[in-house]
């Protein structure tokens, strides 16, 4: 009998391996697709590459005044050549590192402590799932008549296009608007919801919007996508709000956790997200099998998933009842500039308590000025009592950045005293984080640059 299995071998599973030899144990290691699951191959990494790509063009065009535009393939294969890289460097050469017995193939359970992969049955005392997502398909009239793209194809179209449209105003879908965009392509987004980004801080989603609206995205929202149709070489959508043409369209309204395990046989049940139910020490409903990452349905995010392999391994082998801050775990979106938060929301942050809240522009941070990218704000809510900083919020040039000194704050639940306490490198982008919590007690526009 095996002392661990861990099925996926992307991010969290990665984690859960690591963390399992440095525990002393080797565990067997099933995974299915190209090794490094979604965030090597076709997310995180691909998609900010050429983000980074079109940025700088963008800043090329708009700095320098001039209309050049990255070449299409050529900007994809310096994309597939940084994904061959850190797929070998960062999973490839990492596996053989370690002690683990590396099994390829589809994993299904036959029973609560026996899977079976490729004809072979494995027992093991423990299990972590972490077969990550895929994704989410809207059942829409045409739509499996009709060819479309997800994010691995728009990572690798087989042509060129100039024209695109993307269902859903997520994170997913926004990055690849900007993307396309900046090469190149005309972009229109349809959300089926009244805002972008609708579990964000409204006037985050009001400011996403201006922002790509300016660089000549169309966002059209409170849209129901009623049918999808051939046209030619391209797609016509039907909608409550007109016909739509276009040379292709991306599907980007979400991701479904890789539940096909069945699970039944192990006694693991799922939850309203239909993503594997987990308790604070991720272990499911049955209490040798443990689940981390995209499965769980929850927040998917990469940072998230390789913190949830470590430590439903440590909870698996040691039974260490270790748990995540959840509160302060933070999250981007990538287009430019960036959108970035962590904490609660207002309306989450006043259900039980009394808060205060501040919001300054980034036209107040000097960095921003001197950079020449002063869009965007940062929004900062306190408890009223202690001064606990209990959510930030922006839209920020490197806002992804910034956002990590708000996540600590949190983690430590520090106050806005111990931000003004701290002494900032000036000029940074980070010093809008301290100028946020200036502002509750000082009005920041009469003050000179380093104060």
């Amino acid at each position: 009998m095996e002392e661990l299995v861990i099925i996926g071998y992307g991010a969290a599973g990665f984690a859960s391996l690591i963390k399992a030899n440095e525990l002393g144990i080797k565990p067997v290691l099933i995974g299915y697709g190209p090794i490094g699951g979604t965030c090597v191959n076709f997310g995180c990494v691909p998609s900010k590459k050429m983000l980074n790509v079109g940025e700088l063009y963008a800043k090329y065009r708009k700095h320098l005044n001039t209309d050049i535009y990255p070449q299409f393939f050529d900007s994809f294969k310096e994309k597939d050549d940084l994904v061959n890289e850190m797929r070998k460097i960062k999973y490839e050469n990492v596996i053989s590192s370690y002690d683990v017995t590396l099994i390829e193939g589809k994993a299904y359970f036959i029973s609560q402590r026996k899977i079976k992969v490729n004809e072979k049955i494995i027992e093991a005392k423990k299990f972590i799932i972490a077969t990550g997502s895929s994704p989410k398909i809207p059942n829409i009239k045409g739509i499996k008549e009709v060819k479309y793209w997800t994010n691995v194809e728009a990572l690798n179209p087989d042509r060129k296009i100039d024209s695109l449209v993307i269902l859903g105003g997520g994170p997913l879908g926004l990055e690849f608007a900007q993307m396309y965009k900046r090469l190149g392509v005309d972009v229109a987004i349809l959300e089926y919801m009244p805002l972008l980004l609708p579990n964000w801080e409204p006037e985050i989603s009001l400011e996403v919007r201006k922002i790509l609206e300016k660089e000549g995205i169309s966002v059209i929202t409170n849209v129901n996508v009623k049918e999808i149709k051939k046209n030619g070489e391209g797609k016509t959508i039907v909608t409550n709000k007109g016909e739509i043409e276009a040379d292709e369209i991306l599907i980007a309204t979400g991701r479904s956790p890789n539940t096909d395990l069945n699970l039944e046989s192990a006694g693991v049940l799922l939850n309203e997200n239909k993503g594997i139910k987990v308790d604070d020490e991720l272990r499911t409903s049955n209490y040798d099998i443990f689940a981390a990452g995209d499965v769980i349905g929850n927040k998917m995010l990469e940072s998230l998933a390789g913190k949830q392999g470590s430590i439903a391994a440590e909870n698996a082998i040691n039974n260490a009842h270790k748990k995540i801050d959840m509160l302060s775990v933070p999250q981007a979106v990538f287009i430019q500039p960036n959108v970035a938060m962590v904490g609660l929301t207002e309306s989450e942050a006043s259900k039980n308590q009394k808060i205060d809240t501040r919001l300054i522009k980034m036209s107040d941070v000097p960095k921003a000025n001197i950079l020449g990218e002063d869009e965007g704000f940062i929004k900062m809510i306190i408890n009223k009592e202690d001064r606990r900083i209990l959510g930030v919020h922006l839209v920020s040039e490197n806002g992804a950045e910034v956002i990590n000194e708000a996540a600590l704050a949190i983690k430590m639940r520090a106050s806005i005293d111990d931000i003004v306490d701290t002494i900032h490198v000036f000029p940074t982008m980070s010093e809008s984080i301290r100028l946020a919590a200036l502002s509750f007690t000082n009005d920041i526009k009469k003050m000179s640059c380093c104060i």
